[in-house]
């Protein structure tokens, strides 16, 4: 069997669950009209999906590393298979959303064991290709979502988005039993059912929190208040297990603690402003859905080549100097779409999507590759969960902020009274009603979105400036690609465990 198989299993997982967080986006009129519901319930099949997933995906991590890699990542398979087909057979939106609930927590599986899978799978040079491409996908994956939602929806109905899951699924379960060799802990240890309900709890009342923004509510300050209690109890208990969740030495190491910030911050300042950029690619110039995801498409390529093309040297260059490199040109991307005036159209972003997505590419492999070295190979899942969960709380963390960064420059231009509309995509309606309406709109959004990719690449500096500082120069002892050397403390504890 080719050895490249495996890599294909794990992509094919990979890409599925990634893009299942943005496919439904363009979708969603054609559901409420098919449904009869509202906007605001199918809020929560977009929510509810990204809540679970960044909620459980460090605690299904650590499970995967007692029960075997290869076996929860076949039963995320399965179990988002299986949620897909009922999404896709929903009756009513209550059905949806309870769905797409489940769907999440198979995507938290998959997720969570895609990069102790590759690191299990692949060595030496090998293993910095292996990384290289699957970086490729995940970069790529969440400009691809709206296209492919676009073409599904217009064509053949909104419910094959998620039918089309089913196929790739058998494909790829089919293909993991194949060509997968399972691994995990050989020294098991106990569940730790207190750390998983505590990391739960935080994850989600954090995740929930950013969801909602509307800061000054009384709902989403409580949620903030119990993601910190729950953050305090579940760090007590870690401390004090002998078997935990997360080990806290892992925390010690510099560079792992370097890396989870990192991973935070690149999902923060590459991809959490596409979302306002495609409501203004569509309210208010007018293109499709199909024609927005098109615009994207080019930092998908860019973050797509530059991904494979790292695998290649990733194994003999400093992982700081290709992180940081990546991150800094992350940051010129979002400052160069931070330039959009009011006559400006969907090609003045161009410039700027290409070295977001180059830049991504850059960093994205050996951010992977190095948060697997930081410890022993039977915490590959641990290590890969809680990179995993940073990120997806980095993006959720994004799209607040971002989110009221872009109404406070719509609000600044064109007042209250008239944000709301433009920002809930009815700036067509707005704009149709005089030339003067129409200047200000254009004018408010390019406001708006100028002042949110400078906010976005002060996130990839603050990276940058943490990787170049703080990320400790490789070992030449440690076995994986983009290895980085431990701190003491993390090494003692390695040796305990």
């Amino acid at each position: 069997m080719p050895k490249w198989w495996p890599l294909v299993a794990i992509c094919a997982g990979t890409l599925m669950l990634l893009i299942d967080i943005t496919i439904v986006n363009v979708a969603l009129p054609d559901m409420a009209r098919a449904l009869h519901t509202t906007f605001s319930d199918l809020q929560w099949v977009i929510d509810l999906y990204a809540l679970v997933l960044g909620a459980l995906v460090l605690t299904v991590g650590s499970l995967a590393d007692r029960f075997g890699r290869r076996r929860v990542y076949i039963l995320g398979l399965g179990l988002f298979a299986v949620a897909s087909l009922t999404c896709g057979l929903s009756p009513n939106v209550g059905v949806l959303i309870a769905a797409r609930g489940v769907q999440g927590l198979g995507a938290a599986a998959m997720f969570a064991s895609t990069m102790a899978l590759i690191s299990s799978s692949y060595s030496g040079r090998d293993r910095g290709v292996a990384f290289g491409v699957w970086g490729a996908v995940t970069g790529a994956a969440g400009a691809t979502g709206p296209i492919v939602g676009g073409l599904l929806t217009t064509h053949v109905g909104w419910r094959w988005i998620f039918l089309v899951n089913l196929p790739v699924s058998v494909c790829a379960v089919a293909l993991s039993l194949a060509v997968i060799r399972e691994t995990r802990d050989p020294r098991p240890r106990r569940v730790d059912l207190p750390g998983m309900a505590s990391f739960t709890v935080a994850a989600a009342a954090l995740t929930y929190a950013l969801i909602r923004g509307d800061w000054a509510s009384p709902l989403t300050i409580a949620l903030l208040i119990v993601a910190a209690l729950a953050l305090l109890v579940f760090a007590g208990v870690e401390r004090v297990r002998r078997d935990p969740m997360l080990d806290l030495a892992l925390l010690r190491n510099r560079s792992f603690t370097v890396i989870l910030a990192a991973g935070a911050l690149l999902s923060a300042a590459a991809w959490a402003a596409l979302t306002y950029e495609s409501l203004w690619l569509q309210s208010v110039l007018g293109l499709s859905a199909i024609s927005a995801g098109l615009v994207v498409l080019p930092c998908s390529v860019a973050a797509l080549l530059v991904s494979a093309m790292v695998g290649r040297v990733i194994h003999r260059m400093q992982p700081r100097l290709l992180i940081g490199g990546g991150l800094v040109i992350v940051v010129a991307g979002a400052l160069a779409q931070a330039s959009i005036s009011a006559s400006s159209g969907w090609a003045a972003v161009i410039p700027g999507l290409v070295l977001v997505g180059a830049g991504a590419g850059l960093a994205v492999a050996p951010l992977s590759a190095t948060a697997m070295a930081a410890g022993p190979g039977e915490r590959a899942g641990m290590a890969g969960g809680a990179l995993n969960a940073f990120r997806q709380l980095g993006y959720a963390f994004g799209i607040a902020i971002l989110g009221g960064v872009f109404r406070g420059g719509l609000t600044h231009v064109a007042g209250p009274a008239l944000a709301g509309p433009l920002g809930g995509g009815q700036a067509g309606e707005v704009m149709s009603r005089s030339d003067a309406l129409d200047h200000l709109a254009r004018q408010a959004f390019a406001t708006g979105l100028d002042t949110t990719f400078t906010v976005a690449a002060g996130f990839g500096l603050v990276a940058a400036i943490l990787v170049f500082t703080l990320a400790r120069r490789p070992s030449a002892d440690r076995g994986a690609p983009g290895a980085m050397a431990p701190e003491p403390a993390a090494a003692t504890s390695s040796s305990r465990s």
